[in-house]
């Protein structure tokens, strides 16, 4: 699948508040988390990189907490309250230089966090139903935001006071009635102040903060349901967008048409992410399995099934470590997903094995009519 020695594993956030690491290289797969409690309220929504060199994992949970996670020890190595779980589940996390986070909840309150401080440092308002914030990988300190009827807005953390950028509605459709928008996520272009957008319905936006216009300098469309995810393949010249019914495909950003569909997915798309210099993309959604599609011949590279249903994703360049085996290990024994509590309380029925059952009578007892059968029909011969 192309140079696997800069895709070694895959982070993933579930439902169940399990942190999944899959090692590629080994094909193997981890669970981490905390076993003295695992609830609901633990569910992961979002993952960011602490740092360039991948050493630490942020988790961001429903309950508003944001868990590091060490990759070298594989052990969650702090938690700290970062909003109240009644604002929403976070809609974005990322890290800033200094030992910063950036969190976005879904009512819209975007804050700044240093390590040292229990309180936020910077705090803006982006508006309610924020459904995404992604920080340009360019320029840290900038971030965009959108959501359910709030277009899509660009902020100078370093000067919040109001947005570089905000977006303006699409123009009425041919009866002259307002059109809804509904930013489901976003992304930055590379080389260029470009971001593309995708909506919930159906819709990939480009907007172009660098010219007066603040509609969209192209809009496209894709099927015919909600998209849910985005991300930029290194090219830079496509964009990989996916919908609720496990549609995955690629569109050409200059001439908004599609170049080509990514088939295999049974559920939801969740999370998308390109390889930042491979041709390779990492999807995982309601089916539960995560997946790596080759963005050259559209074939599926690695399908893994990770039991719980899946949130988010993060592509790591770096090996899982022997310590972390050990900690999945120890989780793996105390660790239940419903499906498997569903499958134990079910009543155990015999096995089969070849043409016996092995536990039930029903079988037997139709192999003994037969073989009465068999000798009646014997006897009326002779």
């Amino acid at each position: 699948m192309g140079d696997q020695s800069r895709l070694c594993s895959v982070w993933l956030g579930s439902e169940t508040g399990i942190l999944k690491g899959v090692s590629l290289t080994r094909k193997q797969a981890f669970n981490f988390c905390n076993t003295s409690h695992l609830s609901r309220d633990q569910e992961v929504r979002a993952l960011s990189w602490a740092d360039p060199a991948e050493s630490e994992l942020l988790v961001g949970s429903v309950d508003g907490t944001v868990k590091t996670f060490s990759t070298e020890k594989g052990a969650f190595t702090d938690a700290r309250s970062c909003g109240d779980p009644a604002e929403g589940c976070f809609s974005g996390l990322a890290a800033l230089s200094g030992s910063a986070i950036i969190t976005c909840v879904e009512s819209g309150t975007l804050r700044v966090w240093r390590e040292d401080s229990r309180e936020p440092v910077t705090e803006l308002h982006a508006g309610t139903n924020v459904c995404r914030m992604r920080q340009s990988p360019v320029h840290p300190h900038k971030v965009a935001t959108g959501g359910k009827e709030n277009g899509l807005k660009i902020w100078d953390l370093e000067r919040p006071e109001k947005p570089l950028f905000t977006a303006k509605n699409l123009r009425d459709d041919w009866l002259d009635l307002r059109r809804p928008h509904w930013v489901r996520d976003m992304a930055f272009i590379p080389d260029s102040d470009k971001v593309v957008t995708c909506t919930g319905y159906h819709q990939v936006h480009v907007f172009d903060p660098s010219t007066p216009q603040r509609r969209p300098v192209l809009e496209a469309e894709y099927g015919e349901f909600p998209l849910t995810a985005l991300s930029l393949p290194a090219a830079g010249s496509s964009v990989v967008v996916g919908n609720t019914q496990g549609q995955i495909a690629v569109l050409d950003l200059r001439k908004g048409l599609v170049r080509g569909v990514l088939k295999g997915l049974a559920g939801g798309v969740r999370g998308l992410q390109c390889h930042p210099s491979q041709p390779l993309v990492a999807s995982c959604g309601l089916d539960r399995f995560l997946r790596i599609h080759s963005l050259e011949d559209r074939r599926l590279q690695h399908k893994v099934y990770l039991k719980s249903r899946l949130n988010c994703l993060l592509l790591g360049s770096r090996e899982l470590q022997d310590g972390g085996e050990e900690a999945a290990a120890g989780a793996e024994q105390e660790v239940k997903d419903e499906e498997d509590e569903v499958w134990d309380t079910m009543e155990r029925v015999g096995e089969v094995v070849g043409e016996e059952e092995v536990g039930g009578e029903e079988v037997t007892k139709r192999k003994t009519t037969e073989e009465e059968t068999t000798q009646k029909k014997k006897k009326k011969k002779k």
